[in-house]
């Protein structure tokens, strides 16, 4: 069988290709360890994105919103607010805007999961989140992932984006570590009973519809524990420090506000650190906990932290989308929505002319 010759339930070939330059090969090696660590896997759901593919692209489409929001209506809200403003900046003539417009009218009405504009077909995407989990709990980051150099803590400095510039091809080679992982899981499917029938059976049938499977980068998120259990207390990062970045906000920021130690009405810059050093000690105990605890994070690479009786870790997360002879798979009839469609921005007409409320009235 030839490379991109799929049919219905049959499985694509993969390239398998041995990694020989030296931080490739450090990868590969911690992705066997970790491999070899992890008993079993955690699920947490699936999430969904947007993904791009132009004429002449062949079997390849591009990730033009991360595969990370809860549902599929909140990834179609992102592509609204894509063509949106792409008719608002950058379109070359009306018949453009038209076409943008035309589109992004139909996502304010309908539950639209593809739609073509201009040449580009544009999909809501779905990925299966998932984490290894061993001795110790859920995977934490493993040392070659990606680190910046200097840490930067300012809270305007940019970080990584998830999935950013992301190319989705079946036909890339893979090294023998995620080959052997993408093989494992072809068969993933929910299967137990605290999934509803609906779910179960769209799973299965997925099975056939797209049986290859594609592993998007890893993800990092800050979850916590105060009682049974992890919760997850953001959503995903590209970089372990940025999780690391969204924790130090939790802890000087968030978490003294959620408590009831600074007003919810404080000024943004008035935080643990500034609050305690401007109270007397006996009154500023806890504030003081929480600063120190984000003055240990900031200290090295700190992926495990306990203050005030809740553990903090930040855990390596993996996303699994399903591929068939169309391409990504999109969500599936038992994916739940939290909300309809709806407008979301001004009226644009196809002079690029915005008409706010007011103007109308």
């Amino acid at each position: 069988m030839e490379l991109g010759d799929v049919w219905p339930g049959g499985a694509r070939p993969l390239v398998v290709r041995v990694p020989v330059e030296p931080v490739e090969a450090a990868v590969e090696a911690d992705a066997v360890d970790a491999a070899v660590r992890a008993g079993s896997v955690a699920v947490r759901g699936p999430m969904f994105g947007v993904a791009a593919q132009d004429e002449g692209d062949g079997q390849r489409w591009r990730v033009v919103v991360a595969i990370s929001a809860g549902c599929p209506q909140a990834a179609r809200d992102s592509l609204n607010s894509l063509l949106w403003f792409r008719a608002k900046d950058k379109a070359q003539d009306r018949a453009e805007r038209r076409a943008l417009l035309a589109a992004v009218a139909r996502l304010e009405s309908e539950p639209v999961d593809e739609l073509a504009v201009d040449g580009t077909r544009f999909r809501i995407v779905r990925a299966d989140e998932y984490a290894g989990l061993g001795a110790d709990g859920i995977e934490r980051p493993r040392p070659t992932d990606p680190e910046p150099l200097v840490p930067d803590w300012s809270p305007g400095s940019r970080s990584a984006e998830v999935d950013e510039g992301l190319v989705l091809d079946p036909d890339a080679p893979v090294t023998p570590a995620q080959a052997a992982e993408r093989l494992a899981l072809r068969g993933f499917a929910h299967t137990g009973s605290r999934f509803p029938e609906d779910v179960r059976g769209d799973s299965r049938r997925a099975l056939r519809t797209h049986p290859d499977v594609l592993l998007l980068p890893a993800t990092f998120t800050v979850v916590e524990k105060n009682g049974p259990g992890w919760h997850p207390i953001s959503g995903p990062h590209a970089t372990a420090h940025g999780a690391r970045r969204s924790l130090d906000f939790s802890l000087t920021w968030f978490a003294p506000r959620r408590d009831g130690l600074i007003p919810m009405a404080a000024g943004r810059h008035v935080d643990a650190r500034t609050e305690a050093a401007a109270r007397t000690p006996d009154t500023a105990e806890e504030l003081i906990a929480y600063a120190e605890a984000a003055d240990r994070l900031r200290a090295g690479r700190v992926d495990r932290l306990e203050v005030l009786g809740t553990e903090y870790r930040i855990v390596r997360t993996r996303r699994l989308l399903r591929w068939g002879p169309d391409g990504p798979e999109g969500p599936r009839p038992s994916d739940v929505a939290d909300h309809g469609p709806e407008r979301l921005h001004p009226v644009l007409d196809e002079d690029g002319t915005v008409h706010f409320d007011s103007d109308e009235d």
